[in-house]
């Protein structure tokens, strides 16, 4: 075995070094010309942030409480859906991590509200063109097989450690399936639907959002869902950047073997991924029920 990888081809070490070096002064020149200006570009992302772990912290817990509930109705009209998550709030609120809870909610809420505002545009341009869809297809692929911590390094070196560095990090990571579910949701609408809007005369832009978002959003919600489970799947490892909440506690219990407080702080992070999966999904399934409805 020795002898065949002596015998596999390869580059010269030296040009390989080379090659690595050269690639990592021109990274680190391009930080140093330009890591002012991309961080300022991110000021409004960390104001949205800052405000909304702000209300998040600050609103009194029975207010939070009452606004989950609201929204849970709301999406689900499910009354064991809404018990479900007062009383995961409640527990989290009794073990004493609300405020930890609070500020990955903050998280989770900007990082699907980004993931939304970016990647249903990208979904919607891979579906009305070939030719985008190939581009974009192999990008997801390496950032969907990409090992999650590499995110964390091109982001630090040019935006150093904090809340912002890691919030773009979980959407990178969490974007992929909410921009292959629109593209996909958008292809999958019957084509004798889009021929009939066509002959009553509709624009483009009339179809898009009249006719095709509409008979796509379920499986759009169901894009959205994962996002936000692939954001909480992030959290503990963007907590080594600097973003607070749930997953920092975790690291901590890792560091010093504090066992309970990482199971405790586990079992919060699954409690706030369970809520958000039930009521996404509950939505989801109105929504379905309802253009069945409307066009069956």
């Amino acid at each position: 075995m020795a002898n065949w990888l002596a015998d596999f081809p390869h580059l010269d070490s030296e040009l390989l070094r080379a090659l690595k070096k050269t690639i990592d002064e021109g990274f680190r020149a391009f930080t140093r010309a330009y890591g002012d200006a991309i961080e300022s570009f991110f000021d409004p992302l960390h104001f949205f942030l800052v405000h909304a772990e702000r209300f998040m912290t600050e609103t009194p817990w029975p207010i939070i409480l009452g606004l989950v509930a609201l929204v849970s109705w709301l999406a689900s009209r499910n009354w064991k859906i809404v018990v479900s998550a007062v009383a995961i709030l409640l527990a989290i609120g009794f073990l004493d991590m609300w405020e930890d809870t609070m500020k990955t909610i903050s998280m989770i809420f900007v990082c699907t509200v980004l993931s939304i505002l970016v990647g249903i545009p990208i979904g919607i341009a891979m579906a009305r063109s070939n030719r985008m869809q190939k581009i974009v297809n192999p990008i997801l692929d390496v950032m969907q097989t990409m090992p999650s911590f590499v995110y964390l390094i091109p982001v630090v070196m040019l935006l150093g450690i904090g809340k912002v560095p890691g919030l773009i990090a979980v959407v990178i990571y969490a974007i992929p399936p909410v921009i292959r579910l629109t593209n996909l949701g958008i292809r999958l609408v019957d084509k004798d639907v889009l021929e009939a809007a066509d002959a009553f005369g509709a624009s483009p832009w009339q179809r898009l959002t009249k006719v095709q978002m509409p008979l796509a959003l379920p499986t759009i919600m169901a894009g959205i869902n994962q996002t936000i489970m692939m954001a909480l799947a992030m959290v503990v490892i963007a907590s080594m950047i600097g973003v607070q909440g749930l997953g920092q506690p975790v690291l901590k219990a890792i560091a010093n073997q504090y066992f309970t407080l990482g199971i405790f702080n586990g079992l919060a992070i699954v409690g706030i991924a369970i809520i958000f999966d039930r009521v996404s999904q509950a939505y989801g399934k109105r929504l379905q029920k309802h253009l069945e409805v409307v066009h069956g």
